[in-house]
């Protein structure tokens, strides 16, 4: 089935994440909707919570700001917020004042935000009820879409009205949403996941990142299998330079949000046992992907603890990267590490990591271990210990050959399996059944 059979107006749900960190939920809609844009489709980006920066040459805001992060707390806390005039909440809606409200990490830190995280996944029962009814107006109004995505089940609360006034189908992308839920203190995340799973039937359709992904959250939201169709991210692999990969000196590279659910300080700490070794005196440590907030005083140890332990001048931290910063940035690494602590519903990095040539060392859990099952383009290792990964990554920045032959391999595969092309081909395909079957 050609991309271009049926031209499909779809209304994409895209919370804004602040663009202060490598976010993966972020670089998969945005490589979504360059893809759907460039074979004649007609992407209608809603931006939520936040203004959005998405990774698209042609993106132009196509709607205003729903459920604005601001109003969407206000509501929460207080009742006088539920019932306020349209242009008191547009006031506060104004991209300037939510930038703004981006930077606090209470806005964007899982733990403190149970409670409106519970009421949106309410929806039209929720405190943010007339937020609900606007978005579902809006859509309406300004031409009726063929599908409505939403970006993760954390939205879940929005499909039920939207499928109830326009009658169209719902479809939902599953991406990490148990590291939020899981973050939740109890007896709160257990009813998080009990909505969630009652929510889950007024979609469609769910598209997973994985298997493994799939398989974890058909048996936690009791959704049908064959509800799920697995479509791995892909990304636009011809824009990749090659790394030489460098031993003069070795450089090993971190690409992902600094915080400690991603393993930074299980990095940190594998890198000093590494430079123990008078193999590695001379390595590097280059660390990007930016933070939040809340991230600050997590990132300050870990600079302490590198300073403390005589290797901070070997170590670069850098902020947020674009895909263009991305690109040079994979293009000077020797290898490339996320430990992350939690099970991951993909690794994005990986596959950009790899499309470079660069070689990848990974625990041993998550989608990790179907990702190199395909890639073979690295180690998986475990368990996620500073000692271990020190080990694995010695044995490659000691064997140059076997590191350019893994990069090689991981490279070839990303070349035929991860392009945005094939992603977005499958993507098509399950959004023209659901509009065909509608």
């Amino acid at each position: 089935m050609g991309l271009e059979e049926i031209i499909m107006r779809i209304a994409q749900l895209v919370p804004g994440s602040g663009n202060a960190f490598y976010c993966e939920n972020c670089l998969r809609d945005a490589s979504i909707i360059t893809e759907l844009q460039r074979h004649g489709h007609q992407p209608l980006v809603v931006p939520l919570y936040l203004p959005i920066v998405l990774e698209t040459e042609n993106y132009e805001p196509s709607a205003p700001i729903f459920f604005g992060g601001i109003n969407v707390y206000l509501q929460q806390k207080s009742l006088l917020f539920r019932k306020t005039p349209r242009w008191l909440d547009r006031i506060l809606d104004s991209p300037f004042l939510l930038k703004l409200a981006g930077k606090r990490s209470g806005m964007t830190q899982a733990s403190e935000l149970g409670d409106m995280t519970l009421s949106m996944l309410l929806g039209e029962k929720g405190n943010q009820a007339k937020e609900v009814k606007r978005l579902t107006n809006w859509l309406k109004e300004s031409g009726k879409p063929d599908l409505v995505q939403l970006s993760n089940a954390l939205l879940l609360g929005m499909a039920r009205q939207i499928k109830k006034e326009l009658g169209i189908p719902i479809l939902c992308l599953l991406q990490d949403e148990d590291i939020w839920i899981d973050a939740m203190p109890e007896p709160l995340r257990t009813k998080l996941w009990a909505t969630m799973s009652e929510r889950a039937s007024d979609v469609s359709a769910f598209i997973s990142v994985s298997e493994y992904y799939k398989e974890q959250m058909s048996q936690r939201l009791n959704i049908p299998p064959e509800k799920i169709h697995v479509i791995y991210t892909g990304i636009q692999t011809e824009k990749y330079k090659q790394s030489e990969l460098p031993y003069n000196p070795p450089v090993i590279g971190y690409l992902e949000r600094q915080c400690k659910e991603k393993g930074l300080d299980v990095l940190a700490k594998a890198f000093v046992i590494l430079k123990r070794d008078d193999r590695f005196k001379n390595v590097k440590l280059m660390i990007a992907g930016g933070m939040t907030p809340g991230d600050e005083p997590f990132v300050d140890g870990i600079k302490r603890y590198l300073t403390q332990s005589g290797v901070i001048d070997d170590v670069k931290f850098l902020p947020n990267l674009n895909i263009k910063e991305r690109i040079e940035f994979l293009s000077t690494l020797t290898i490339l590490s996320v430990p992350a602590e939690h099970r991951e519903a993909f690794g994005i990095y990986v596959i950009e990591a790899l499309a470079s040539g660069v070689p990848v060392v990974q625990p041993n859990h998550g989608a990790f271990t179907e990702l190199m099952n395909i890639l073979k383009g690295g180690i998986i290792y475990e368990p996620n210990e500073p000692e271990v990964l020190a080990r694995e990554m010695g044995s490659l920045l000691s064997n140059p050959e076997r590191a350019k032959e893994l990069g090689n391999i991981g490279k070839k595969a990303v070349e035929e399996r991860f392009k945005i092309e094939y992603t977005a081909k499958k993507f098509v395909e399950v959004m023209t059944n659901l509009v065909k079957n509608q």
